[in-house]
Parts: C-alpha cells; structure tokens; sequence
C-alpha cells in the first residue's frame, strides 16, 4: 500500500502540479489579455487627449482672432466716431461760407442775408437733433441746478422766486448726459418781500 498510496500522491502530486502550470498559464493569458487592454485604452486616451488638444489649440487662434478684429473695430470706431456727425456739419459750414460771402459783396440785401442765416442755423438744429443733441433753453422755468448754471440773482415781484428769467447762454445734453449748462439769471424775492 505503500506504493500505490506514493503512486496516489505521485500522481496527485503531478496533478496538482498540472493544475497549478495551468492557474500560471491562466494568469498569464490573463495578464496578456489585461497588458493587451491596457494599450488599447492608453492609445485610446492618447487618441482622446490629442483631440482635445488640436480642439484647444485652434479655440485658442480662434479667441485670439476675435480679440484682434475686436481691437480693430474698436479702434476704428474711435478714429471715426464723428464721421457721421462731420457729414451733417459740412453743409452747415457751406451755408456759412456763402451768407459770408453774399454779405461781403456790394448791395447786399440785409433782408435776405437773415434769411439765409435763419437757414442756416435750421440745418445746424436739424443736425444736432438727427445725433441727440438737445438744446436747453429754460426761460421762465424754475432753476434745476442739475441742468442751469446761474450767473446772478435778480429781485423781481413779478416772478416767483427761483425762476429762470433771462438765459445768457443755452445749454446742451447729447443722449440726455449735460453737455454745457445754461447759464441763466435767476429771479429772488425782492429786499423788502425776503423772510
């Protein structure tokens, strides 16, 4: 018996060994298989992060590019902000010019240079108002310190007290921001009516 139980664990022995060469042989499939995996997600992921990458890369040129006509168009819109405003002013000046003119010949007529002065300062409003440009102009209104500059104050009775009586200058608001303030005379009580 001694010599089939050491043929039973001989054998026994050569299977176990059999089973253990095959758990190494299955591991190492295994371990082929899983380093196999591995690469293809690592070339995966590579793949990916150059993507990515490229995607970056040209959001970047692209942004730049943006920023750079944005600069462009910035900077022209400064340079040119009163083209617009200029064009309307030119035919202004022309008028101008030929009132001087018709002013300075011999005979000239007084009656029709009023006239085309009068004109004149139409297309100058007319202008102002095409870019919101709005004149003040608070005669007989209360005094607004936020739109009148007052140069003097003066006793009057037939007014109440803080009326524009007398405008010296008109202002002007572009886009309703003050540009000028209308100086103006203010009207107070008189010496003897003041408490």
């Amino acid at each position: 018996m001694d010599k089939d139980q050491e043929a039973v664990e001989s054998s026994a022995a050569a299977g176990e060994t059999s089973a253990a060469e095959v758990e190494e042989q299955q591991g190492a499939g295994d371990q082929t298989t899983s380093h196999e995996e591995m690469r293809l997600l690592l070339e995966d992921a590579r793949s990916k992060a150059d993507d990515h990458w490229d995607q970056l890369v040209r959001a970047r040129a692209e942004l730049d590019n943006l920023r750079k006509r944005q600069e462009r168009e910035l900077g022209n819109a400064h340079k040119y902000a009163l083209e617009r405003f200029v064009s309307e002013l030119l035919p202004v000046r022309d008028s101008l010019e030929l009132g001087l003119k018709a002013a300075t010949e011999e005979g000239a007529d007084p009656v029709r240079l009023r006239d085309g002065t009068g004109l004149t300062l139409k297309l100058l409003n007319d202008a102002m108002e095409k870019f919101n440009v709005v004149q003040i102009d608070p005669e007989g209104e209360l005094f607004d310190p936020e739109l009148h500059q007052a140069m003097s104050l003066q006793p009057r009775a037939d007014v109440p007290p803080n009326t524009v009586v007398s405008v010296v200058q008109k202002g002007y608001t572009l886009n309703d921001r003050l540009v000028r303030p209308a100086m103006v005379m203010v009207s107070q009580a008189p010496q003897g009516e003041q408490g």
